[in-house]
């Protein structure tokens, strides 16, 4: 017979019709958190959780804080019976009262209550049940959403991180059961996001351990937003779909957990998500990549934007010898992020950035010469695709161009200058380096950063030209204005038109024309600055060598004489002043003689273009000076090229098939402008000579007369002497020798003063002083005029009265003028 005290509980629950007497003691005795615990649940589980007792259970909570945690070990121990015993009812009802009593209880011994809870929802989440799963979720993300008044020191997140994680890559076979298990997944990560990333005595979220798990999981649904979209059943459910989709929930769950980001984090933050587009080869089609940097460059703060250029750099570095189209795809990223981050602080990533893509430019030309990233080809050796290449390098320029159109003026000359200096200069000692396509390295090289250069000048506003074009840059770019590359040659030309339009007026001279009204061009034309006249007087002479020495190219295009019209049509708005466009006249009427001569043995489509673009400029700038003589003048010749020699206008020249012609061109001279023939000259051998040679509006005056036909002094006026070519030819020729003699006469006196007696010397300069005493008292008599005497005037011939003039040594003056 056995003593009642031995007996089980779970006897006495088994039997309590036969041992009622016993059952009811057991009953009594038990504590009364677990009688308040088993009286919440009802007999059965459809009809929910009973709302009285619950209201006792919690109220006993509240009054006995100290019973909390062994309210939470019971309940945790009836749900783990329950979930073994497939009795889904009752597990629902006590996830419902421990939510109840968290949000109910904040005292001090909560923490021994949430390890309980934590239990029950590592259980439900173990389960392979979705609904169980989905259950638990939902109660830890109550849980998540509750703040505590009370640290945990010991409570771990390792668990969930994973499990929630594994969630997120659910691929149940119903649709909307792996939908609702990944959307619960991602609501999980954002609830322990948001339950540790702010308590530091909680596990460090950013760890690499946790962030490798969370980051690619939200990644992982992001990814899949075309597949949830396209399977929306109709437009009518599209909205509520959207609300459920998987894909917005884990951009929102990432925008807050990048926002949260401290400067310390980001780099932990950044780095699975670069790991990611790797491994599931995403930087391919690039748009996803776009797409996940954009929701990061928007969601992390401002100042810490140039971390992330940082880590994109990184990443290109690390990826220099992958595939050409995986290195475009994280340039173009890098492009999109920097735009972004530009808005808000680069810091000192700016010469980083460019420098890094310099680099990375100039391997691509070396891998696309070479064909392989080992410079040479073996069996094993990865063929490169030169396409490919070319493609990545357009990428990288493209980027240069739109990161340096977000930055201000002074880094803007910044990058300008770093990238000139850069740019491989020509040298006859520079080693040529030849690739299996037999172009030049350093050609290539000269090509790409002309071109980023382009980029980055497009746009480029700046007031004072001498702070644009520093000495040290325009020395550096003009000497590439003269190799024989045509390509290179119009880069230049293009660089300089972008640096020296202000206003915006460089389309509206992409086609040469001879226009009748320059008016409809609405052209913008301020007057030019002093800064602008100071860069002119130091630097235009240079400009023009370069530009006359640019048309006498024999490889020029179509594309190369509209650069070089839109060059000098800028100058003439932007930097001209009266001296700069007697300059600008010069140096077209050379230009056009230089077609006219041909001792550059050109051929005719050049010839005929060099008529064409003079025609076209004086056209231009004579509509612009507004000289009536001068743009009669420049009318009657181009009327009478349209009738006689059409081949010499923009019109027949520039067109797709020009029409052109053998004969010789037709003279400029006639009429009232003859005067303009006076040629602006240059020598290419003497390049020091012309860069310190003062401006020609300095040394020969522009003799134009306008004058009316009906002024009274027309007839006494003497006429001055015509200046025509051939006069202009017999002058250059002439200081030429002039200068010559004067060199051997130099060159005579130092001998003879070297090698003289010093008697002869003396001698001869005491005849040159005599010489020169002479000449003085010639002028003192002609010009000291001293005034009339007091004694009057005396009458000359026929009446006149002259004053009668005596010295000043001679005059006696009042004492008051006497100091």
């Amino acid at each position: 017979m056995y003593h009642h005290t031995q007996l089980s509980s779970a006897f006495l629950t088994a039997f309590p019709i036969l041992i009622p007497g016993v059952c009811g003691c057991c009953g009594a005795l038990r504590p009364r958190y677990k009688r308040l615990v088993d009286n919440i649940f009802p007999e059965d589980p459809e009809d929910g959780l009973v709302k009285t007792n619950m209201e006792k259970l919690t109220f006993y909570a509240l009054s006995a804080p100290e019973k909390l945690d062994r309210i939470g070990a019971y309940l945790s121990e009836r749900l783990i019976r329950d979930v073994g015993r497939h009795r889904y009812g009752y597990v629902c009802i006590a996830m419902e009262a421990l939510d109840q009593l968290l949000m109910a209880c904040h005292c001090q011994s909560i923490n021994l209550f949430v390890e309980s809870f934590l239990k029950m929802v590592a259980k439900l989440l173990e389960s392979e049940k979705p609904n169980l799963q989905i259950l638990g979720t939902n109660s830890f993300v109550k849980f998540a959403n509750i703040e505590e008044d009370t640290p945990s020191y010991h409570r771990s997140y390792d668990f969930f991180v994973s499990r929630f994680s594994e969630m997120c890559h659910s691929s149940h076979d119903d649709l909307e059961i792996k939908t609702k298990i990944r959307m619960s997944g991602i609501k999980g990560l954002q609830g322990v996001v948001r339950k540790t990333v702010n308590d530091e005595l909680q596990a460090n979220i950013w760890d690499p351990q946790h962030m490798d798990k969370i980051v690619p999981s939200l990644l992982f649904n992001l990814q899949h937003v075309e597949e949830a979209e396209s399977r929306s059943p109709s437009p009518l459910q599209a909205p509520e779909k959207e609300k459920e989709s998987p894909a917005e929930l884990a951009e929102r769950c990432l925008r807050e957990l990048l926002g949260r980001a401290a400067f310390g984090n980001i780099k932990n933050a950044i780095k699975p998500v670069l790991i990611h587009l790797d491994n599931h080869s995403l930087w391919e089609p690039k748009v996803f990549a776009i797409r996940c940097f954009k929701i990061i460059m928007y969601s992390i703060q401002p100042q810490h934007s140039h971390l992330v250029i940082q880590q994109l750099l990184g990443h290109l570095d690390a990826n220099s010898r992958s595939a050409a189209t995986v290195r475009a795809g994280i340039v173009e990223v890098l492009s999109e992020a920097a735009v972004i981050a530009a808005t808000g602080s680069v810091g000192p990533t700016v010469l980083e950035m460019f420098n890094t893509l310099l680099r990375q430019l100039r391997l691509s030309i070396d891998y696309a010469l070479t064909g392989s990233y080992d410079g040479a080809v073996s069996l094993g050796t990865k063929i490169i695709k030169e396409h490919e290449e070319r493609m990545f390098q357009e990428a990288v320029i493209k980027t240069v161009g739109s990161f340096a159109s977000t930055l201000p003026t002074y880094q803007r000359s910044e990058v300008i200058l770093f990238i000139m200096s850069k740019v491989p200069l020509p040298s006859l000692h520079q080693a040529v380096d030849t690739g299996r396509t037999g172009e030049n390295r350093n050609r290539l090289t000269q090509i790409m950063l002309l071109k980023s250069l382009l980029q980055v000048s497009t746009g480029f506003q700046c007031n004072n030209m001498m702070s644009a074009l520093p000495s040290n840059f325009l020395d550096r770019l003009l000497s590439t204005a003269l190799m024989e590359d045509a390509e290179i040659r119009l880069f230049v030309l293009e660089i300089l038109i972008s640096f020296i339009d202000r206003h915006g007026n460089r389309h509206k001279f992409s086609t040469i024309s001879t226009l009748s009204d320059i008016s409809v061009l609405k052209l913008k034309v301020d007057k030019c600055s002093r800064q602008d006249t100071v860069f002119m007087k130091k630097h235009s002479q240079q400009l023009y060598r370069h530009i006359y020495l640019s048309c006498k190219e024999e490889t020029n295009v179509q594309k190369h004489y509209e650069a070089l019209y839109g060059l000098l049509a800028l100058i003439s708005i932007e930097l001209a002043n009266e001296e700069v466009v007697v300059d600008l006249i010069r140096l077209v009427l050379a230009v056009q003689d230089v077609a006219q001569v041909n001792e550059e043995n050109l051929p005719v489509y050049n010839r005929c273009a060099l008529y064409a673009l003079g025609a076209a400029y004086l056209n231009l700038i004579s509509q612009l000076t507004t000289v009536p003589a001068f743009c009669q003048h420049i009318h009657e010749v181009i009327e009478t090229r349209k009738k006689e020699a059409p081949y010499m206008l923009p019109e027949d020249v520039f067109v797709e098939r020009p029409r052109l012609r053998q004969e010789n061109p037709l003279n400029l001279g006639g009429g009232s402008c003859n005067e303009l023939r006076s040629l602006w000259a240059a020598s290419s051998l003497d390049e020091d000579r012309l860069s310190k040679r003062r401006s020609i509006g300095e040394t020969i005056s522009l003799q134009v007369e306008v004058e009316s036909r009906n002024s009274p002094e027309k007839e006494e006026r003497v006429p001055a002497e015509e200046i025509t070519y051939e006069t202009l030819k017999k002058a250059i020729v002439d200081s030429v020798a002039v200068e010559e003699q004067e060199r051997e006469r130099r060159r005579q006196v130092v001998e003879k003063f070297q090698k003289a007696p010093f008697e002869e010397i003396a001698a001869h300069c005491g005849a040159r002083a005599s010489l020169l005493q002479s000449k003085l008292n010639q002028i003192f008599e002609i010009t000291i005029r001293p005034p009339p005497s007091p004694s009057g005037t005396i009458t000359a011939a026929y009446g006149q009265p002259q004053n009668h003039s005596i010295p000043v040594y001679e005059m006696k003056f009042p004492d008051l003028c006497v100091y």
